[in-house]
């Protein structure tokens, strides 16, 4: 009888959630009948979220997999199970979240409008010289 290295990972993480935080191995599921060896490499990084509202220490974490097969009658000597093989990064990601005035809200909305203005102008004298231009040629009195 085969060994069998299915598994199902329902949840892994490795601190507080956070507002966007995704773990990438919840609800991973692999279903594997053959003879082998998985390894997972978590690469695990210290994440600090802010807010206005407090602070939250946690970690974030990326993942590489690998499925090796075994085979014992091709001279197969890999160990069948599965492995995780844990990495501290040395580098800490800061998350802050900051929500912009109403004021900040405002200009922004204005220098959108203003440059509607400003091309729609352009474009309309462009419009307006072409046409112009255009009369001109057709009456014999170009510049």
């Amino acid at each position: 009888r085969d060994l069998d290295v299915s598994h199902r990972i329902r949840f892994l993480s490795f601190g507080e959630r956070f507002p966007g935080a995704t773990n990438p191995l919840d609800n991973e599921v692999k279903d594997q009948h053959k003879l082998g060896m998985y390894e997972y490499f978590v690469k695990i990084v210290p994440t600090v979220y802010r807010t206005r509202w407090g602070t939250t220490q946690t970690n974030q974490y990326s993942v590489t997999e690998y499925f090796r097969e075994s085979d014992p009658l091709k001279g197969g000597r890999l160990l069948p199970g599965v492995f995780f093989f844990y990495d501290m990064s040395p580098i800490k990601v800061e998350v802050e979240y900051r929500q912009r005035s109403f004021f900040h809200f405002l200009v922004q909305l204005c220098a959108i409008i203003g440059g509607i203005f400003t091309v729609s102008g352009m474009l309309d004298s462009g419009i307006y010289h072409g046409a112009r231009v255009m009369r001109k040629m057709q009456m014999g009195k170009a510049d």
